[in-house]
């Protein structure tokens, strides 16, 4: 058995792009449109790392997606936590669990998928203004 990939529905492809690909870093590894089926895929893996993918689907034709909590999340190992989150931060996207610890944050995509974030190695040290941050709704 080998693990392919992770899918999620998104209601807006070039939001999420912009989320997953600007924001975290990931990049673009295939793209597929099903016209037959009126839907497009878009493949992305973190740079280098083809063998881990998350599957965006956009259906072409308008839906309700709500409860994206009850997915649970995705996560990512990261080489560093602060500055990925203030770039997030910069991007207009909430740090709903802030790095206090130096070592895991979590945020949410356009469509409220959890993403966790997790440091690479030990955790870096507490780090102002993540140490005293509270969280901002749910993760």
């Amino acid at each position: 058995m080998k693990y392919l990939h992770t899918m999620v529905r998104v209601s807006d492809l070039a939001e999420s792009l912009k989320f997953y690909c600007s924001g975290l870093g990931l990049e673009v590894i295939r793209e597929k449109e099903v016209p037959a089926g009126r839907f497009t895929l878009v493949f992305l893996a973190a740079p280098g790392q083809a063998e881990a993918q998350v599957e965006l689907t956009y259906n072409w034709d308008p839906e309700t997606y709500t409860g994206g909590r009850n997915f649970g999340h995705l996560a990512y190992q990261v080489e560093n936590i602060y500055e990925l989150c203030a770039h997030l931060q910069s991007m207009g996207v909430t740090i709903n669990r802030p790095p206090r610890d130096g070592r895991m944050a979590f945020v949410r995509s356009p469509d409220g998928i959890s993403i966790e974030l997790l440091q690479a190695g030990d955790a870096l040290p507490p780090e102002e203004p993540w140490a005293s941050m509270e969280n901002t709704g749910s993760w």
